[in-house]
Parts: C-alpha cells; structure tokens; sequence
C-alpha cells in the first residue's frame, strides 16, 4: 500500500524530494590515515575528515605521496610535541597545487611542490589534501617521481642543516655518520661527500656495499665492531641515535670538533664535550624553503637521491608503521595516495 501526502496525513513523505536552495553546500571531504588515541599501529584508521582550506600565505596541495619518518611512530605512540588525539601525521608531502591562499605568489594550480609541513606543529600530509605554508615548499625537480620527492623532505633537510648549516663541514675534513643506511643516514652520506669531506658509516655488515654505492669511505660494522675503538679522529660526528652513542660519540671527535645529535644523549654528553674541548649540540628540524631549494638543486644534478625501500598506499599505513618500527629499514617507507 502506498502512502501519499494528504492534509489528513501531513507527515508522509513527499513524493519529490525538495532542497532549500539557501542551504550551504556540504563541505568536501577527504580520506586521511587518522588516530584518536595513542598507541600501536593498530590505532591508525582511515577515515572521512573534512578537507582543509588555505589561509593566508598557504597552498592547499592534493597529496600524491607522503614520506614516513621514526618521528611518525613516536608521536603515534606517545604524541611528543603534539597534543594528544584526535590527530593526522605526516610532515613529508609530494603533490600537486589545488589552490593557493591570499598573498601566495610562489606558486599556482596545477604546480608540482614537495616540502616538510612546519615540524613539529604542522602535521597532516597522511591525508588526500593537506595545507602548509607556501615558503614550506619548492618547485618538485623534474628528474624525480612523486614517491622518490615524498622521501626527501624531513630526512634530507634534517642531514643539511646538521652537517652544512650547524657543523660547517667542509671539504677536506672527516666525517662520523651513524645509522648510515637509515633515512636520514642515507642522505647525509650523499651530502657530505658533495661537500667533499671523508666519510664513515655505521651499518650493520649487509648494508655495506649499499653506502659504498653512496660514497662512503669506510664503513663500521656495529654488531661486531666498536666505533669508538679506533684511533681515528673525526671533525664531525652525525648521531642519529642519542642515548649512549651520543656520549660515547665524544671520544671520536678532534679538539674543536662538532657532534651533532638528533635525539638526548644520556646526561653525561655535555660533561664529556666539555672535558674534551668539543661542540654538542640536539638538533630539531626547521621547514626551510631555502634548505629545499638547495636539496632540489643536488637531486638536478644527481647528487642526491633517496632510497625507496618499501610503499604502502594510505589504506595501508598501519603496515608501513609496523615496518618501520623494525628499525631494519634502508633508506625511507613512502605512503602513496593517488
């Protein structure tokens, strides 16, 4: 039996559906690889979340691949610098200009940009759109993929400005890199034989041949050697790790050298470096338009060039998070979105 709407019978449906012409537009959404708590893998899932609009001075960028770094697993984890969920991570990003906010001159639709999101703050590039500062971006070079662009940003910024813009390294000089075969590891190890110094790596024995490929002068086997053990005396030390490696990172180094942490060392770093009359310092990366023109002006020239161990589509983060969590990965995960 069919119901129709009579004055007798005013709440049936009616048969043509009708839509007050006045009412906003739904916003558009967008897929985004979200958490609302703090924990394992398990608590990324993908979700609907509305698409973000640029303010001023930002672009809004449709993600083609976003870089995966252990900073990700952290604040998933335990948040670090960010408030607590609900959340979206990711400060990597390769894509493509959507729409570009009041005052934005660098840069128009359809252009194609890779950059590091304001680190710490600036997360969100998991996602299908994100938004950032246009000056956190440059022009993606040419010669490389969406994927390959999505690596570089966070790991190749955080090697430039510790060995280029903190430790002045210099042609000439030599080098201590640890976790040479790691994200940032990787990148360092191009850069700094680009700056001409001599360069040491710390990697596990199989990953040798692959910082040879790199550069690399030397290469220490953790697992069976002592990096400290050694009359070598390095200017710089990259220390990727911190805790231990940092403090014991001292004893490597000349008088007036420079060691150049990514995370604490265990209290007694900066002890040990004054007694040894050298520089300590914990470096945290800055987004940096200048920093990603000169990362796009080695990879023009072949300088530089990420390793691309793994991808993952968004669907599928959680896996790349417990992949990376391993620690066992060469170079960088990428996530890939379209």
């Amino acid at each position: 039996m069919t119901t129709t709407h009579t004055p007798e019978n005013p709440g049936s449906p009616d048969p043509v559906a009708t839509t007050d012409p006045a009412a906003p537009a739904p916003a558009p959404s967008m897929s985004a690889l979200h958490q609302t708590a703090l924990g394992g893998p398990e608590v990324l899932r993908l979700t609907e979340l509305p698409r973000p609009a640029p303010g001023p001075g930002e672009i809004l960028v449709a993600v083609h691949a976003a870089g995966l770094n252990p900073t990700d697993f952290k604040h998933r984890a335990v948040s670090l610098f960010l408030p607590p969920p609900p959340l979206t991570l990711g400060w990597d990003v390769s894509g493509t200009v959507v729409e570009a906010g009041y005052g934005v001159t660098l840069f128009q639709p359809g252009d194609e940009v890779f950059g590091m999101l304001p680190y710490p703050y600036g997360a969100g590039s998991h996602a299908e759109y994100v938004t950032g500062p246009a000056r956190a971006f440059a022009a993606k070079p040419a010669g490389i993929d969406h994927v390959q662009a999505a690596a570089l940003p966070l790991a190749a910024l955080t090697a430039w400005q510790a060995l280029v813009e903190t430790a002045d390294l210099r042609a000439g000089q030599r080098v201590l890199i640890h976790a040479a075969a790691g994200g940032v590891g990787h990148l360092a190890v191009q850069i700094a034989k680009e700056l001409g110094a001599h360069v040491t790596g710390t990697a596990s024995a199989p990953k040798h041949d692959f910082l040879r490929e790199l550069g690399a002068d030397a290469c220490v086997d953790y697992r069976s050697e002592d990096f400290a053990d050694t009359d070598e005396r390095y200017d710089v030390v990259l220390d990727t790790l911190g805790g231990e490696t940092a403090t014991r990172s001292v004893s490597v180094l000349r008088p007036g050298g420079a060691l150049v942490s990514l995370l604490p060392g265990d209290g007694d770093t900066q002890a040990a470096a004054e007694k040894a009359q050298v520089r300590a310092v914990t470096l945290l990366v800055e987004h940096d338009r200048s920093g990603m023109l000169a990362i796009a002006e080695l990879v023009e020239r072949g300088r530089l060039r990420p390793h691309v161990s793994g991808t993952f589509p968004l669907a599928e983060g959680a896996r790349a998070h417990t992949l990376g969590e391993t620690g066992r990965t060469t170079g960088k995960l990428v996530i890939t979105v379209r």
